[in-house]
């Protein structure tokens, strides 16, 4: 990634038991499996609808 590349920072706050498949596959996509996970990832709109599914089970932590 360039230096003028945006970044998002996403932390896993809740688990994906009892959630629907999809939500799992999500996180999984996402790169996040557990709680407490943080990740950084490419902010673009495909990011961003993935978040968006699953705002309820993770959190913004900061945006570059």
């Amino acid at each position: 990634m360039s230096d003028t590349a945006k970044t998002v920072t996403v932390r896993q706050v809740a688990s994906p038991l009892r959630r629907k498949s999809d939500q799992r596959a999500t996180l999984v996509g996402l790169g996040l499996n557990r709680i407490g996970r943080t990740k950084v990832l490419p902010d673009n709109g495909s990011t961003r609808g993935m978040i968006k599914k699953v705002a309820h089970l993770v959190t913004v932590v900061e945006e570059a």
